[in-house]
């Protein structure tokens, strides 16, 4: 007997219809919304919001920081502070994050 799960599993399922070949390199199915649609939250209700910053997180800081003539305290930094300070000095300095 074989299983009707099977016929899912190939490239497409049953349903992939013509453009199933052009999409099999993909992974994932595309976001429903735009990066800007997508709904954020305040970093102060992150449940990783008062755990102390990443390492990262206080590097990239520390290059926005410089570049804004600023300095932040590094002691007591939690990951959400962190990231309202990141936004502000991207806004004030023009610096984006880099691509992935």
């Amino acid at each position: 007997m074989t299983n009707p799960m099977d016929d899912q599993t190939q490239t497409g399922g049953p349903d992939a219809g013509a453009g199933a070949a052009e999409d099999a390199d993909m992974l994932g199915a595309p976001s429903p919304q735009s990066p800007d649609d997508q709904l954020e939250r305040d970093p102060e209700n992150w449940t990783t919001g008062d755990d102390p910053a990443t390492e990262a997180q206080k590097s990239y800081l520390d290059r926005l920081a410089s570049a804004a003539g600023e300095q932040i305290p590094a002691e007591g930094l939690t990951q959400a502070k962190a990231s309202e300070h990141i936004d502000r000095l991207q806004s004030a300095t023009g610096m984006e994050p880099r691509e992935s």
